[in-house]
């Protein structure tokens, strides 16, 4: 995975460098404390973003979809994809209109998305996504894995930021 403030990330440097979050460990915990990551594909310059459920394993990112569909269309045509993972929304306000802002911790970064199609390889990304929501273990019936896409994120860039906190 690249540096936290990686030079060749798709929109250079942050201009509020009093809000950027600069500590590889602060970044990840958002991440890790995350519940839902916001998937932005491209499909021939026309945007899609979708919300999934996701795991981390401090290299990359994991989520589950069906084998067929606009992400997974989208994912076969153009792997590279963007993610936005945002806590601790609230509002500071204000006696002005204007100077209301938002409260958030909020990871932004790039990748790539490679289909996982070893099924050891899926059966441990999918144990690791359930055990984000719950101790219980579970097996997973054949048909179902074969009706399951996994995906990781190989991560390129990450930055983070905060306000408020």
């Amino acid at each position: 995975m690249s540096e936290t403030t990686h030079p060749g990330h798709p929109h250079g440097a942050m201009r509020r460098k009093d809000r950027e979050i600069t500590d590889r460990t602060e970044i990840d915990a958002v991440i890790d404390a995350g519940r839902v990551l916001y998937l932005a594909l491209a499909d021939d310059n026309i945007p899609f973003v979708v919300p999934v459920f996701y795991a981390y394993d401090h290299t990359g990112l994991y989520f589950h979809c069906a084998r067929a569909g606009t992400k997974v269309r989208i994912m076969q045509r153009n792997p590279v994809v963007s993610f936005v993972i945002s806590l601790d929304h609230g509002v500071i306000e204000s006696d002005a209109a204007c100077d209301f802002e938002a409260r958030h911790r909020t990871v932004i970064g790039f990748g790539r998305t490679v289909f996982i199609m070893d099924e050891a390889a899926k059966i441990a990304a999918l144990d690791r996504i359930v055990a984000r929501f719950t101790p219980q273990r579970f097996d997973y019936p054949k048909t179902n894995l074969a009706a399951t896409t996994v995906v990781r994120i190989e991560i390129d860039s990450v930055k983070g930021k905060k306000h408020g906190l």
